[in-house]
This record gives C-alpha cells, structure tokens and sequence, in this order.
C-alpha cells in the first residue's frame, strides 16, 4: 500500500523515500513543493499559504497513490499533502516514487504530482503582506464546494 496523507504536520522528505524502499529499486524520484514569497499571477509578497482540504481529501489521496503504485515497474509511491497555514519555505506537498530505473521514476513522480494537483480537493488562500489574501484553485473545486 502506498503512503499517503493529509495533515497539519510537517513533512519529512526522508519518511517517504524510506517507505518507497524496494530491494528492487535502483532508483527513487521525490518531489518537494516549498511555499514561495511570490505567485506570479498575484501582486504583493506572499507570507504564508492556508490550505484546506475537503474530508474526502485523504480517499482521493489514497485512490491516486493507488493507481500510480499499480503500473508496471512501479515499486512504491508516497505521497503527502500539508493543510493549515504554511510560512514561506514549508514543504506543502511531497512526493516519492521508487522503479528500477531512473527515467521511470522520474516521469511517474512528475506524472504523480501533476495528477494531485488537478484532482486533490484542497484549497489554497494566499496570505499577503499587507493583510490582504487571494484564494487560488478554485475554479478546479468541481462539486466538492467553495472552502469559504
């Protein structure tokens, strides 16, 4: 089973590179997503993120990690994603993908991610500078609803 989360807690890189490990594995891919300073589709200094997930977050998580660690020459996946305020530099995503060889792994972490990304309901409200915010994602919320 691959591991997956969503939490409130930090993130560890090395707990999901060691869940991966295979006998097998000549290879692991990971991805770290880091808060930035900056959007660039926003004007002012980013401070902080505020993610929020839907409850169904964690079986969407699960179903994705899933279908990923099914493919051929797949050895393990694991996957994570942060809720809660984030300050500039926390890791709100974290991925990890083991297969015998490098290629592979590189294409299903990117692939992995990018599917997260476009499927997870969680929201993400940028915290300003100046006290303002700007909710990013929504349009992608489908039915599962406008956090606010």
């Amino acid at each position: 089973m691959p591991l997956t989360r969503i939490t409130d807690r930090p993130l560890v890189l090395d707990e999901h590179v060691e869940a991966v490990a295979h006998p097998a594995s000549g290879a692991v891919a990971t991805f770290l997503g880091r808060v930035r300073d900056h959007d660039p589709g926003v004007t002012g200094e980013v401070v902080a993120l505020e993610y929020s997930a839907h409850p169904d977050a964690g079986d969407v998580l699960a179903r994705i990690a899933a279908a990923w660690a099914a493919r051929d020459g797949v050895l393990g996946v694991a996957v994570s994603h942060r809720v809660g305020r984030l300050a500039v530099g926390e890791a709100a995503i974290v991925a990890a993908v083991a297969t015998a060889h490098r290629h592979p792994a590189f294409d299903v972490c990117a692939a992995l991610v990018e599917q997260v990304k476009a499927e997870l309901p969680v929201w993400k409200k940028e915290v300003l500078a100046d006290g303002e915010h700007v909710w990013v994602g929504l349009e992608g919320s489908g039915d599962m609803g406008d956090p606010r």
